[in-house]
Parts: C-alpha cells; structure tokens; sequence
C-alpha cells in the first residue's frame, strides 16, 4: 500500500499559502511535491492539499492508498464525511467524490513531528508563491 503525507501551510490567514505531498511507494521510492497555492486560510491550503494528492494518485494510478495528515480537521471530516465548518464543505465533497475512484482508501491522523517532510514541502511551497 502507497503511503502519502499531506500537509497545508500558509503565511498569515488568508495568505500565501502552498500544499506539501510525499508519497512513499516502497522499495525506498519516493515522491515530493511543493505545490503554491496562492491565497488561502491554513484549513483551506489542509483541503487543498488533500485533493491535489488525491489527484496525483489517481492520475499515477495509485488505487490502494494510505494518507496521512496532522490536520485534525481534515482527519475528522473525511472521517465523518462532514465539515463542521461549512467553508469546507464544497472541498469535502469534491475530495469523497475522488476517494470513492480508489479502490482503497484510508487517513489516519499523525502528529505534526511525524509529517515533518510535507511540512518542510508546504512551507517550500507557500515560498513559491513570493517568486511567480
């Protein structure tokens, strides 16, 4: 099963804002990603990065997969199937629709210390924004 940490970071709230995606594919294959975001609130970059991953594995094919997120937020409304901040609830939606194409799909919730990498790419990311 294909690991992928996902990360959304953004300087200020709204602000520049950038998503961090590592997928880890086995055999010590691995993928990074540091994708801009433009201007969005921390929760919205969260999202963002989750649906952008989403993208990246069912674009590559990746159709047993395993995320992982130090979003709370994110970890609870994929897990419910429902925003508690309404704001969020069109990228929920979008993002259930993506995972029903997956043949398997699981979040777990992690602590921050442990999505060290997406972070590091979130933040890569957000400093992305300053030079386009």
């Amino acid at each position: 099963m294909i690991e992928v940490y996902i990360d959304g970071a953004s300087a200020g709230d709204p602000g520049p804002s950038g998503a961090g995606i590592f997928i880890k594919l086995g055999n010590g294959k691995v993928e990074q990603h540091s994708i801009p975001l433009g201007s969005l609130s921390n929760h919205e970059a969260e999202f963002k990065a989750l649906l952008l991953a989403l993208d990246i594995c069912l674009e590559k094919k990746y159709d047993s997969v395993s995320f992982r997120t130090d979003s709370q937020a994110v970890d609870r409304a994929v897990e419910k199937r429902f925003a508690k901040d309404k704001r969020y609830d069109g990228l929920l939606q979008e993002a259930l629709a993506k995972m029903e194409a997956l043949q398997l799909f699981f979040i777990k919730w992690i602590p921050s210390k442990q999505n060290k990498v997406a972070d590091d790419l979130a933040r890569k990311a957000v400093q992305m924004n300053k030079t386009t």
